[in-house]
C-alpha cells in the first residue's frame, strides 16, 4: 500500500491537542482525519453540489479504523483516500494514513449511501457522480493542508 494508490491526499500536522493520556494520538482523531479525506473526496465528484441543488446526499453507514502505529505529537500525516467500489445506491471509500516518522500508521474503510434527504430514503448512486467517481480514480490529486 502507497500515497500514490489514494487519488485523493489530504495533508495536516498533528496537534499537540489530539494527544491524549496514553501519550498517543486520541483514536477518535483517526476518523476524523478520515472524514477531512472524505469531504475532499466528495467535493471533488460534486456531491455537495448535487445536495445543495436536489438533495440528494450521503450518509456514513459503518466506519472501520484498523489501527496499526500510535501517532505522537510532533508529526504530519497524509490521508489518502480511494473509491475501493461501487454499489447501486452506496460506495466504500478506503483509506490509510501515513506518518511522516512511522509510515503507514492506520487503515479503515466508510460504506457511503446515498440519501434523498427530501423523500427520507436512500436512493440510487447517480451517474453523474458514478462517472466523476471513475475519473478520479484515474488522476491522482494532492489537496493543501487540512486543520
Amino acid at each position: 500500500m502507497y500515497l500514490t494508490d489514494y487519488p485523493v491526499q489530504v495533508s495536516k500536522s498533528i496537534a499537540e491537542s489530539e494527544m491524549g493520556d496514553a501519550g498517543h494520538v486520541k483514536n477518535t482523531y483517526f476518523v476524523r482525519y478520515f472524514e477531512c479525506a472524505r469531504i475532499q473526496y466528495l467535493q471533488r465528484i460534486g456531491l455537495n453540489v448535487l445536495m445543495t441543488k436536489t438533495g440528494i446526499g450521503v450518509i456514513v453507514a459503518q466506519t472501520i479504523c484498523k489501527y496499526l502505529k500510535p501517532l505522537v505529537y510532533p508529526d504530519h500525516i497524509t490521508v489518502g483516500a480511494k473509491v475501493k467500489s461501487t454499489g447501486k445506491s452506496s460506495f466504500v471509500l478506503e483509506y490509510s494514513i501515513f506518518s511522516v516518522k512511522n509510515g503507514l500508521s492506520a487503515t479503515g474503510e466508510e460504506v457511503i449511501v446515498i440519501y434523498d434527504y427530501n423523500n427520507a430514503k436512500k436512493t440510487y448512486l447517480p451517474l453523474v457522480i458514478k462517472e466523476e467517481i471513475e475519473r478520479i480514480e484515474r488522476k491522482p490529486q494532492l489537496d493543501s493542508e487540512i486543520s
